[in-house]
């Protein structure tokens, strides 16, 4: 089928050209999302007759989706999922997902304008294309992760299993330090050093007694 597009389709033309597509994507994608018209001769002259008006609505949209995107570009968004120890979550992480969590960040977003080939399945960083207006794409950081401490370890650049790994032989050393120290204590220096401790207290309360009988007489 012959369509004139209406607005920039990316892969396949600009506004005002005359293209040939399948029927299927004409009918089901094109022609009731009012990106193209049938080319035939009274669509034609329609167009021709709005064209200016077309092109003035489109700059001034573009100009719009430009702004919001120089601050969006870069963006990153977290969401939190659980997943297995290889990383695959229990679950995916669709379209609609990902438009809440940039609208939640505050910029308004439809699941249809977030651009991925596949739902994503891992833990880790993924760039995701978000297509403010036909001529206006921008990436957004996709950072999935099994809580919050770990998304702030993805958001380093460092591995959640090598931080994990840190973590433990960290405190494995300090464990052996631990027994380290006291494997220096003489125990029978330890045991000598509580006996004389011992003695003494006898001692100071043997002559506090004395000295309570004295007062007595």
């Amino acid at each position: 089928m012959e369509v004139v597009l209406l607005e920039r389709v990316e892969k396949l033309g600009q506004m005002g050209d005359v293209v040939t597509v399948k029927n299927g994507y004409a009918r089901n994608f094109l022609l009731p999302q009012n990106k193209a018209l049938r080319a035939n001769k009274d669509n034609l002259a329609i167009f021709e007759a709005q064209r200016a008006q077309l092109e003035a609505d489109n700059l001034k949209q573009s100009d719009e989706a430009r702004k919001v995107g120089e601050k969006l570009d870069g963006e990153t968004v977290i969401l939190i999922r659980a997943a297995s120890e290889s990383q695959q979550l229990y679950g995916s992480v669709s379209t609609q997902d990902i438009a809440k969590a940039v609208t939640s960040a505050g910029f308004t977003v439809d699941r249809k304008q977030i651009i991925m080939d596949k739902v994503l399945k891992t833990l880790g960083l993924h760039d995701i294309k978000v297509r403010l207006h036909p001529e206006v794409n921008v990436t957004v950081v996709v950072n999935i992760a099994r809580s919050e401490e770990e998304a702030e370890i993805q958001a380093r650049g460092e591995s959640v299993e090598e931080v994990a790994e840190a973590a433990l032989d960290n405190r494995d050393e300090a464990i052996a330090d631990v027994f380290e120290s006291t494997a220096d204590i003489d125990l029978d220096e330890l045991a000598q050093a509580g006996a004389e401790e011992v003695d003494v207290k006898v001692d100071v309360e043997i002559e506090v007694e004395a000295e309570a009988e004295e007062e007595t007489k």
